[in-house]
Order: C-alpha cells, then sequence, then structure tokens
C-alpha cells in the first residue's frame, strides 16, 4: 500500500457491466442519474482511501454505450486518477489514495493496455492437504451448524475426509467439497429426524462404506503410476486448471512407413515439441548409441491416452523425447520416474511451470523420481516439505541427462554435464528469482 493506511473495505462486482456510465457515473441532466459506482463506493467507505475490490473484471461487457474497461484505465493509473471526474459530479476527484483490488479467472479477455496498469498476482490452487485443513478449521463447522448439529454428533475421520476430497471433487478451489460435506451434514440430520422422539441421538461416525450411498457412486478414479511400462512408454506430468495430472506418452514404430503420426488432441505447441524431440534423438542417434537405421525404416506413432481431452503446451517435450528413445531402443523406461521439461532443438532441457502442482500429482499417484530442468530448482520450494522428503529430484540441463535417469537405476550417478546431479528436497529451499 506504499507506507499508507488504507481505510474501510467495500467490494462490488464488474461482471456483466457493459455500460461505462455505470463506472463513470450520468450526467445530472438526465432522469434518474447517479453517481458511478467508484464515487458511490467512496460514499459508502465514508473516507478517501478506501480498500475497494472490483470483482470479476474479466466478465465485462461492451457495446453501443461505450467499454468499461476503457474508463477503469483511467480510474487504475496513478499517473492519471488523481483528477479523476466523475460525470455526475462534474468535479475532479483524488483517487489516488485508493487502493483498488481486482479479481479475475482469467486474463486472456482483459485488455493488454489494463493489464499493464495492473500488478498480476497469481494464485495456486489448494493441495490435497490444505484442502483438508481448511475444510476441519473452516468448511465442516459451517455445514454442522447450518444443519442444525452439534460437532460432538458427528465423526469424520481424516481417511474418510480425503476419500471425500479425492474421489468427489476434484477443483482448485474447495466450493464442490463444501458441497459434498453440505450433503454428509443434510444426511446426518435426516437420520437424527428420523429417530423416535423418545430415543437419545447417538454419535454418528461417516463410514467409508456409506458415501457410495450418500453421496452417489464415486465421480474420479484415484491416480496410480502403472506397475510396468512396456518399451515406448514414459511417464510425465500435466498441469490442468483443477491441478496436476499424471500423462502417459505412448508411442510405437510403423515398420515401411516415415511418417509421424499424432493422436490424443494434442494442440499446436505439443505436435511441434513431438516433431523437435524426434528431430533431436534422429540427428544425435550416433552419440547417444541409438540405432540410426531404425530411425530410416520405421516411421512413429505417439499417442496421449485420454482422447477426449484437448493437450497443449511445451512441457511434455522431454517425455515425448523418452518414450521415442524407449520406442528405437525397445527398452523399457523406469515405472517409479516421472518427467516434465521442455526440449529444444539443440537439446536444451528448458524451464516449464506447475511445479507445484505436478510434483503432488507425481506424489499422489506413488511416484518416487521426478526429472525436472535445473531452472525449476527454485520453484520446488513451494512444495510442502514432508512431500519432498519422500521423493528423489533429478535435475537437467540437458537431454543427454534425461535419458540415462530415465533409463538405468543408477544412472543419476554417472550421468555427465553440470547440473545433472540428484538433489533431494533439503536441498532445493532457495529464493526465487
Amino acid at each position: 500500500m506504499q507506507g499508507r493506511w488504507a481505510g474501510p473495505f467495500e467490494r462490488f462486482s464488474l461482471g456483466g457491466v457493459h455500460d461505462e456510465a455505470e463506472l463513470r457515473g450520468h450526467r445530472r441532466t438526465y432522469v434518474g442519474s447517479l453517481p458511478g459506482r467508484i464515487i458511490q463506493a467512496i460514499r459508502r467507505a465514508g473516507v478517501n482511501n478506501p480498500v475497494l475490490m472490483l470483482d470479476e473484471v474479466d466478465k465485462m461487457g461492451r457495446d453501443f454505450r461505450g467499454d468499461p474497461a476503457a474508463a477503469l484505465l483511467e480510474i487504475l493509473d496513478p499517473a492519471q486518477n488523481h483528477t479523476f471526474r466523475d460525470h455526475y459530479l462534474d468535479l475532479p476527484f483524488d483517487l489516488s489514495k485508493v487502493f483498488f483490488i481486482t479479481t479475475a479467472n482469467t486474463l486472456d479477455t482483459i485488455s493488454q493496455p489494463l493489464l499493464d496498469r495492473m500488478e498480476v498476482i497469481r494464485l495456486q490452487g489448494y493441495s490435497e492437504r490444505e484442502k483438508a485443513e481448511i475444510a476441519r478449521r473452516y468448511l465442516w463447522p459451517r455445514r454442522l451448524k447450518e444443519a442444525g448439529i452439534l460437532n460432538s454428533e458427528v465423526v469424520l475421520t481424516d481417511d474418510v475426509l480425503n476419500l471425500v476430497i479425492s474421489r468427489y471433487t476434484r477443483e482448485a478451489g474447495v466450493r464442490q467439497l463444501e458441497q459434498m460435506l453440505g450433503r454428509l451434514t443434510r444426511k446426518v440430520a435426516l437420520t437424527f429426524a428420523d429417530l423416535p422422539e423418545d430415543q437419545a441421538r447417538q454419535p454418528v461416525t461417516i463410514q467409508a462404506d456409506i458415501l457410495g450411498a450418500w453421496l452417489g457412486s464415486e465421480r474420479f478414479m484415484p491416480e496410480e503410476a502403472r506397475k510396468t511400462l512396456p518399451p515406448g512408454v514414459a511417464t510425465g506430468l500435466a498441469w490442468t486448471p483443477t491441478g496436476g495430472d499424471v500423462l502417459y506418452i505412448e508411442t510405437t514404430l510403423l515398420p515401411g512407413s516415415h511418417e509421424l503420426t499424432l493422436t490424443g488432441q494434442l494442440g499446436d505447441i505439443m505436435q511441434e515439441s513431438a516433431r523437435a524431440a524426434r528431430s533431436y534423438l534422429w540427428s544425435h542417434a550416433e552419440s547417444m548409441g541409438l540405432d540410426i537405421s531404425r530411425f530410416k525404416r520405421n516411421g512413429i506413432h505417439i499417442h496421449v491416452p485420454s482422447g477426449a481431452i484437448p493437450k497443449d503446451g511445451p512441457s511434455a517435450g522431454i517425455t515425448m523425447a523418452t518414450a521415442l528413445a524407449s520406442a528405437y531402443e525397445g527398452k523399457a523406461v523406469r515405472s517409479d520416474t516421472a518427467m516434465t521439461g521442455e526440449i529444444s532443438l539443440s537439446g536444451l532441457v528448458l524451464p516449464v511451470g506447475g511445479i507445484k502442482e505436478k510434483v503432488l500429482a507425481a506424489h499422489r499417484a506413488g511416484i518416487k523420481r521426478i526429472i525436472l530442468p535445473k531452472a525449476n530448482e527454485k520453484d520446488l520450494k513451494d512444495v510442502p516439505q514432508e512431500v519432498r522428503d519422500e521423493l528423489t529430484f533429478i535435475l537437467a540441463e540437458r537431454v543427454e541427462e534425461v535419458l540415462p535417469a530415465a533409463f538405468n537405476p543408477d544412472s543419476h550417478d554417472a550421468s555427465s554435464g553440470s547440473g545433472s546431479e540428484p538433489v533431494t528436497a533439503s536441498s532445493t529451499d532457495k529464493d526465487d528469482a
């Protein structure tokens, strides 16, 4: 807040606002004219330096009455908003002391000039451990109170709570989780309501075997790592809006063909990663110990399961390279190892995003070793310590460091090049660059 005290808090939503006069106000010559929402919020706050939250800024519209986003350019610009002029007041008003906070679910619909006037702070989704703690402290007591049930009358064990989180919800926040907990409390309240009037309430223990009857069939299957991987399959890690996920890249040779076939609803960037991985392996086959004749005699088919789900992004680059090398070599990749990282045509392993979510997904699936770009070492500090203690991280700067670590159980001790030494979680607590 730049060293100044901020006054009371006011909030209003911009979702569906498509009239510029909603923010700038109406001229007093119109019947029923009013000041804009900014001035009204300051009037409600009673001070000239409140905290104003402009909610859902990405959901504003525009029509023949103007563009509200254009009005926000002046409102949020500290170099201009000290002389903001509301049409109703028709006098300059100083907004420079107001602390503005805007919220959005996506930045795609926000204009670039408006984004330039903001400091973007990205909030990551909750991990399952964090969801369990939020549910235990806040959501469960609130749902019990709404249902008129005492905390001593219901027992919800940690195992059952974790089962609800993993099998019945998949989200970045906790809205679905609160809905599931509300269903449980209503079922308990119904159980108490069906008791005879002369029978006292006995504590109800929610068991895992009654979740199917109370919450319905499980919505999501648990993520489990494959026990064994055939040649041509490698384990990758993906980021989704609801958290991380384990992604298997499957490849197979096509004798007599020279084409590269890609299936699984892969986006343009992911297809380019596959082509770059194949080209790099082909051009460096001799130095990497691969049989170059197999490149010449066989085409390749790359498939990513869950074909109904679109996938894109560069982070599967080293996974594709490993799966291709496995297919050409006829050697299986370690089933306890997952990886993520972008690949360049020169063999560099470039950093990617979503490291926390990906590592948590790998841990949840039972993965023990993770290969990451060396440049992402700083991001491991965001991963909970108890998760890091159970995993081994191999940091790589080049593809030549990835392949030995993916195939040979002891390869990380003999891998060459800088940045290829494995690191445990305790050695990665560094500040962000």
